[in-house]
């Protein structure tokens, strides 16, 4: 595969992750792409520090929500790390989930308005407009990215959609610069998510093929096949809890997915987790993640570059990380 992208999020010490990041810029690595989902590690203060440690490696946030941060610091913080590192920094955005965001006092009504209002105004002001608009969520008057001391031209973010449900997926074609493919979910999963892609992007006068889409693809790399099986069991079990609409994207039962809610707390336990995840039946690691030794996850991804995926991003489910780095490697 001519493209490979690495994704961290809190399984690893944040020192750690700038090892892995310059690990992955030597062995070829394309991005990396850093998690903000629970509430655990932010995406913007690890961005800025893996944008400071490489020299040529593309930095997304996989994926932040459109809800915590009001427009104008939304697209500031994004200049911000194009001065750190110009034309290397990715916008990875998504609609949140609940209960999170309802337990935060996030209302998430209306998630396609919020979401086409945001992309839309993010866009005009990273082209350094002028922008008055006065929508449903978002009111902004004669404001600008007022950069005195810079650079005052465009900058190029490409600005990518973490879609899930079929209505955000369609809407990510019409106006996104792509798409953030799912995790957890069958390669089979990638044929509908590009129909949906391509009836959106006809609507803005293109097609599929004019979308980067890059996939979140859940990896645990180990010589020992039983045992990266079991490193996955343990995301998957969290996350399929917590995550309902990964699970429903997934083809989980509803048994399944109750009997492990039953078990986790909110937020889940290492011992709870250990608990919950013989819950987890093999058959369904094998189906949704790349998990196993070198040559079968490397097998695993190619399913699911084959069904559209133009960058697998592997998200390192824990265990050894510059093992899945050296099994990926594109030098």
């Amino acid at each position: 595969m001519a493209r490979v992208a690495l994704y961290l999020q809190d399984s690893h010490d944040l020192r750690d992750g700038l090892d892995y990041v310059r690990y992955a810029e030597e062995k070829g690595f394309e991005a990396v792409w850093q998690a903000e989902s629970r509430l655990v590690r932010d995406a913007i203060v690890p961005m800025a520090a893996y944008a400071a440690v490489t020299k040529k490696l593309k930095v997304g946030s996989g994926v932040i929500n459109n809800w915590t941060r009001n427009i104008g610091l939304l697209a500031a913080t994004y200049l911000t790390l194009d001065d750190l590192a110009p034309g290397r920094i990715i916008c990875g955005i998504g609609a949140w989930w609940d209960p999170l965001a309802k337990n935060v006092g996030i209302d998430r009504k209306k998630p396609l308005t919020a979401m086409k209002e945001t992309v839309q105004i993010m866009r005009r002001l990273l082209n350094m407009e002028r922008v008055t608009f006065d929508g449903e969520f978002i009111h902004v008057n004669a404001i600008e990215l007022d950069v005195v001391h810079g650079r005052r031209e465009p900058r190029d973010v490409p600005i990518m959609i973490g879609a899930t449900g079929d209505l955000m997926m369609e809407m990510t074609g019409e106006i996104a610069d792509g798409a953030v493919l799912n995790y957890c979910v069958a390669p089979e999963y990638n044929d509908k998510a590009l129909e949906l892609l391509d009836k959106g992007a006809k609507k803005a006068g293109r097609s599929v093929a004019d979308l980067d889409r890059p996939q979140l693809i859940v990896c645990s790399v180990d010589e020992d096949h039983d045992k990266a099986i079991e490193t996955t069991k343990m995301l998957l079990c969290q996350y399929m809890a917590q995550q309902p609409h990964i699970a429903k994207a997934s083809g989980v039962s509803d048994e399944v997915v109750h009997e492990i809610q039953s078990i986790l707390g909110w937020p889940a336990t290492k011992e709870q987790i250990n608990q919950a995840k013989h819950l987890v039946p093999d058959f369904l690691v094998e189906k949704i993640t790349a998990s196993g030794t070198p040559a079968e996850a490397r097998a695993k991804v190619e399913e699911y570059t084959k069904r559209g995926c133009t960058c697998p991003i592997l998200y390192a489910a824990g265990g050894n990380v510059k093992l899945l780095i050296d099994s990926f490697a594109q030098v």
